[in-house]
């Protein structure tokens, strides 16, 4: 089943070129990056690449899911609230897939709470509901 947006508060525009190694840039010019293979993939590893994009774009994006969730529930997130994200790609049967590994902190927070919040998190984050049942997500508070 596809989850269609009722109504889209906002669209990101990126023109990228000549793949893995090419370039990326948004359409208001705030991202323009060389793009590179990495070296365990067999290239020069002279740029930023896709997984790496990804991890930032999926990990600042739940800690704003985790922001909403506190508000909702009245609670304060600290501030030095950081995500670790790896995203590793390999093959699969069809060809290459990706695995999502979020490594969150929560100074000061309780475990279980911050367990409970994460969870709740996981619910509403766009990129959560994106990749549900399509790549392994792995959440870890730590």
């Amino acid at each position: 089943m596809v989850n269609k947006i009722e109504k889209v508060i906002y669209t990101a525009h990126a023109t990228s070129t000549g793949g893995r190694d090419g370039t990326t840039r948004t359409s208001d010019g705030l991202l323009d990056l060389k793009l590179a293979v990495p070296k365990e993939m067999g290239g020069p590893g002279a740029g930023v690449n896709p997984e790496q994009l990804f991890a930032s774009g999926y990990s600042a994006c739940f800690i704003g899911a985790m922001k909403f969730v506190a508000g909702t529930q009245k609670i304060a997130l600290p501030a030095d609230t950081s995500i670790k994200a790896a995203v590793g790609i390999g093959q699969i049967p069809q060809g290459f897939g990706i695995e999502v590994a979020l490594e969150v902190s929560i100074p000061g927070m309780d475990k279980a709470a911050a367990e409970a919040l994460v969870a709740k998190a996981h619910e509403v984050c766009p990129y959560s509901n994106a990749t549900r049942g399509n790549i392994e997500v792995t959440i870890t508070v730590v």
